[in-house]
């Protein structure tokens, strides 16, 4: 027997099976970013040097006081099936296994703070006895997906800069809300190593999802399947948006079946690149990406007039396209490789055509980048002029907003003064 991904293959079994990864690049890209982007390095030595958080000892006590241990003689059963999974997936960390007397269809995991403690995988009862054993497999073998992955780790140092009341700026929370999205994917993917089946895995999702028993109502995996090809398309056609911690069902189902069926590293990767592209949708409707392109070429334009785009100015646009798109920064590079006047005119028609309402957004925002440097110039007025003429506004309308952003933004550059 050999190991693959942690799991106990015999070799010729490795000769036909592709051998998967069941991390995902992006994932890992996203988990890097957020904890530079909140210094996870100094922080971390920060929280060293405090005094123990209590986090292990209050699980322990929670867990111990109000949920059932899964021990080898009290649940022999349950206790082998959680064993096994862990065996299964390689994990030699000490994981402590509960099940907790709770009607929701659920389970969760908890990572030790410190090395000598145990982690914790609670199962709650509706969903053992909803779930046959190759379900419960999928479903422990997620949660010890979880901390084989360390998710919980930039988990609570997200948790430690933005506690309770305060809120990270909107493109971290998205950045955030996408890592959490993938981090799932991943677990399920262990999920499926921990059955080596796809249908326990697509089943407990309908479980979970419905409550029922699929068996009884009948329901074969065909049909399954079928259905939740018919839903995904509905989030494949620009229509629905995953917007919670966990990706739509319609997704993780469909990556499962890609993982347990690709033929090729490559096959799978192609095959989420489609999945992704929900998740990375903040918007979904025309309005939302032509917003997204107006933002792009026309702070471009204006920023560009002196031909030099500082960084405030750079920066200005990121910020108002931080709240359509995941990867700002990203995205304006693709627009500047675009005819930028062409994107600027076709962007405007269209939604003046949507909803000419937002005109007056739009002559606000072309101001702001004019005095994002803080700096007006007679060639930045004048271009102003131009463009707030091609969104329909007269030269008193443009000198208005002009007059009212210069009251409530501009603040003269300390160079100019000192």
């Amino acid at each position: 027997m050999i190991s693959l991904f942690g799991k106990k293959v015999s070799s010729d079994e490795t000769a036909t099976r592709p051998q998967l990864c069941p991390t995902i690049a992006l994932e890992k890209q996203l988990a890097g970013k957020i904890y530079d982007a909140l210094q996870g390095d100094v922080v971390g030595e920060v929280l060293s040097k405090l005094n123990d958080s209590g986090s292990d000892a209050w699980w322990k006590s929670n867990m111990e006081g109000h949920s059932l241990k899964v021990d080898q003689e009290l649940l022999p059963d349950m206790w082998n099936l959680c064993t096994s999974v862990k065996k299964t997936l390689g994990f030699e960390e000490e994981v402590d296994f509960y099940v907790t007397g709770d009607s929701s269809v659920n389970a969760f995991s908890v990572a030790a703070e410190k090395k000598e403690e145990h982690h914790i995988v609670n199962i709650n009862s509706a969903l053992i006895e909803l779930m046959s054993e190759d379900e419960l497999k999928f479903v422990i073998g997620h949660e010890l997906g979880h901390l084989i992955n360390k998710d919980t780790a930039l988990s609570r140092l997200i948790m430690f800069v933005f506690p309770e009341g305060s809120t990270p700026p909107i493109t971290l929370q998205y950045k955030i809300r996408l890592h959490s999205q993938l981090a799932e994917l991943v677990a399920d993917r262990y999920g499926y190593m921990a059955t080596g089946k796809l249908e326990p895995c697509v089943t407990a999702f309908f479980k979970m999802a419905s409550g029922l028993d699929l068996q009884k109502m009948n329901v074969s995996i065909d049909v399954l399947l079928k259905d939740n090809q018919k839903h995904l398309d509905y989030f494949l056609n620009d229509k629905g948006v995953s917007h919670a911690s966990h990706p739509v069902n319609p997704i993780r189902v469909e990556a499962i079946r890609l993982f347990a069926n690709s033929s090729s590293q490559d096959e799978l990767d192609n095959g989420l690149e489609k999945l992704i592209s929900i998740l990375l949708k903040v918007g979904n409707t025309e309005q939302d990406e032509q917003i997204a392109r107006f933002i792009a070429s026309s702070g471009l334009l204006i920023a560009g007039i002196d031909n030099v785009i500082t960084k405030e100015e750079r920066d200005a646009i990121i910020e108002h396209l931080a709240s359509i798109k995941i990867f700002p920064a990203e995205y304006l590079k693709e627009i500047e490789k675009e005819d930028i006047n062409e994107v600027f005119n076709d962007s405007v028609a269209k939604l003046m055509t949507i909803n000419p309402g937002l005109r007056e957004g739009m002559l606000f925002y072309m101001t702001g980048i004019v005095m994002s440097d803080m700096k007006i110039t007679s060639d930045e007025l004048e271009v102003l002029m131009h463009y707030g003429k091609k969104i329909g506004y007269t030269d008193i309308e443009i000198a208005n907003v002009v007059a009212t952003s210069i009251q409530r933004k501009f603040v003269p550059s300390l160079d100019s003064i000192s």
